[in-house]
């Protein structure tokens, strides 16, 4: 079987990146293979970065406050390209009623900053496994 593999963005202007490289860097020690996309991405820039690289999963970490714009807009774009079975995951500073939100519009399970990342890559792995065929 292929690794997983999982695109790990930071979206819109928020410039703190070092939990996105160590999630990076936490999963692809899980065995997956992890395309970063760095700084500054649009939600178009993701998808279809997502799309070109055929991920399994795509994890956005925000610390900014905008994950309410930037979370719909990307599973809004991952509906419109049929993307149904790749995972939209993420954390960062969100909200427990946002993440709830979130959830709701179809965005997966989202991770508060001092989460275990055994938790990210068994979640990812799990969902992965339940949810794609190859």
């Amino acid at each position: 079987m292929r690794p997983l593999r999982v695109l790990v963005a930071k979206v819109g202007l928020d410039g703190h990146d070092r939990g996105a490289k160590v999630i990076a860097t936490a999963l692809r020690d899980a065995g997956m293979e992890v395309i970063y996309t760095g700084l500054r991405q649009t939600p178009e820039m993701v998808v279809n970065a997502a799309l070109q690289e055929d991920v399994d999963a795509i994890g956005i970490s925000i610390l900014s406050g905008a994950h309410m714009t930037v979370f719909p807009k990307i599973i809004s774009l991952m509906k419109e390209k049929e993307m149904d079975d790749v995972l939209l995951t993420g954390g960062g500073i969100i909200p427990e009623d946002d993440m709830a939100s979130l959830q709701n519009m179809g965005v997966g399970k989202l991770f508060a900053p001092g989460t275990a990342t055994s938790d990210i890559s068994n979640y990812i792995r799990d969902w992965v496994k339940e949810h794609r065929d190859f």
